[in-house]
């Protein structure tokens, strides 16, 4: 959905200390201040990689320009980062300012992150130096936090492509029907929480009661990342706990769990933007290649060795709106790099498909169209390439779209369709009824395709298309065209 109801765009502009903090600052045993502090934080950690993040505060006079480094002792090696020029020569990590961000008073802090290698063991680093200077004098460094793995009882299946179908591992086909439980991409930017209502036990119950086997979960990249202009209780290694036991209480439901990019980084101000601020604060036409495949690296190497959970790379792209010709729009979906109409870098969806298989997860990936994933009509020509083959289309649709008739789902959908996996990721009606819904779920019946209905929320349905006026299950006149439904398919 372009835009959640009743939201204020907050944006929470202040410079905020990393969570998961391993080293704190420190004063020197005379009780000065140390001439610069550094905070090292362990965000997420998984079998063969970590996510990690410093926190620098300058206590000498201002700078134009800084340089930390540290040293890794247990031959842990960085693979990329951001907020900062990262390289690494032997043991020793060099994190140097980039253009915008090199201009450090004192008092002023500056944090940036990083995804890593690690094997046997992953200690914490011991010394840092700003532009050669001693940080943390005195200071002892404390254990890394242990990261909480997310618990799975196995009773999801993981699935994979087979031809134009989703199968588990015998073989069986399995349909991704459900609902998008909204939150986790706007709660934390605004500095309001995590989730927008409960996301305890009863509450995900409440949507398997429904006969849902699969929730969407969308997401916000620079409260993944934990990047400064977020409030740090709701961000980073808090963050990404909150979404892991989501998931996992997800999965111990028997449900496919979807996470999903939602909202993120780029300044874009042309036709139909959402907002003029460059943070993860509205909907962008496109991914941006500043954070956008760190962001889906750390979160396959998070999920990776759980095979049920999906991903969907990114909620609705419209580069078309932005673009003079679909060719444009749609290279600019696939290649990203500079596109017209749009002032940041774009990732394009074979970047992002990179960046996931890179980190070795094989896990399901769904690639949305243009106009807010509602064109597919050069999804098959423009279709990213992917080693693994479990690459699914994903459509969204709405009684207000273009394309929300049965004419056009059969000239653009069931092409689509006839060749690889269709997951209709959105399905709603601004109507507070559910008849479009009613006929948008018959046709996907018929040809036996997937869909989730927006939103598992207790808005207004009369602002937006909402569910449930209670997390209890408790269906709106809209909601209940979709749970009857899914229960009369499983009764």
């Amino acid at each position: 959905m372009r835009h959640p109801p009743r939201l204020s765009l907050l944006v929470v502009g202040a410079a905020v200390a990393l969570v998961g903090t391993a080293i704190a600052p420190v004063v020197t045993a005379s009780g000065a201040t140390p001439a610069c502090t550094v905070e090292y934080s362990v965000t997420s950690q998984w079998d063969t990689g970590f996510q990690g993040a410093v926190n620098v505060t300058n206590n000498m006079s201002a700078v134009s320009s800084w340089s930390l480094t540290f040293d890794f002792g247990h031959g842990q090696k960085i693979n990329q980062g951001w907020n900062a020029k990262w390289s690494q020569s032997g043991t020793t990590v060099t994190a140097s300012n980039e253009s915008w961000n090199g201009s450090l008073g004192s008092g002023s802090s500056v944090s940036a992150g990083f995804l890593a290698s690690w094997s046997g063991s992953n200690a914490v680093p011991t010394a840092f130096k700003l532009n050669g200077t001693t940080c943390n004098v005195d200071s002892e460094p404390t254990p890394t936090p242990t990261p909480t793995e997310p618990p799975s009882d196995g009773t999801a299946p993981a699935l994979h492509v087979s031809g134009n179908k989703l199968v588990d591992a015998g073989g069986k086909t399995r349909r991704l029907l459900g609902v998008n439980r909204s939150g986790g991409e706007f709660m934390c930017v605004q500095g309001r929480g995590i989730f927008d209502g409960p996301v305890d036990d009863a509450s995900v119950k409440a949507i398997a009661d429904w006969k849902a086997n699969t929730v969407r979960i969308p997401l916000n990249e620079e409260c993944w990342l934990g990047l400064s202009n977020i409030d740090a209780q709701y961000a980073g290694a808090n963050y990404i706990t909150a979404v892991k036991d989501l998931v996992a209480k997800v999965v111990a439901h028997g449900m496919t769990p979807l996470v999903e990019l939602h909202w993120s980084y780029g300044q874009y101000t042309g036709n139909s933007s959402g907002c003029s601020d460059v943070h993860a604060s509205c909907q962008k036409p496109m991914p941006d290649a500043q954070y956008t495949p760190s962001f889906w690296a750390s979160v396959a190497s998070t999920f990776k060795d759980d095979p049920a959970v999906a991903f969907d790379l990114f909620n609705e792209p419209y580069p078309d709106r932005a673009t003079s010709t679909t060719t444009q729009a749609w290279t600019c979906w696939r290649d990203g790099g500079t596109c017209p109409g749009i002032s940041y870098e774009v990732a394009g969806m074979q970047d992002l498909v990179d960046a996931v298989r890179g980190t070795g997860a094989k896990n399901l990936i769904l690639a949305g169209g243009l106009a807010y994933s509602n064109d597919l009509s050069q999804w098959l020509t423009y279709k990213p390439s992917d080693p693994t083959g479990n690459l699914v289309a994903a459509y969204h649709v709405y009684n207000f779209n273009t394309c929300a008739s049965e004419s056009c789902w059969n000239s653009t959908l069931a092409p689509v369709a006839a060749q690889v996996p269709l997951v209709a990721g959105e399905i709603g009606e601004n109507t507070c009824s559910h008849s479009f819904v009613d006929t948008a779920m018959k046709w996907f019946d018929d040809r036996g395709l997937s869909y989730l209905g927006w939103t598992w929320n207790t808005w207004d349905c009369s602002s937006g298309p909402s569910l449930i006026s209670n997390y209890d299950g408790t269906p709106t006149s809209y909601g209940i065209g979709l749970r009857d439904h899914l229960r009369a398919l499983n009764d």
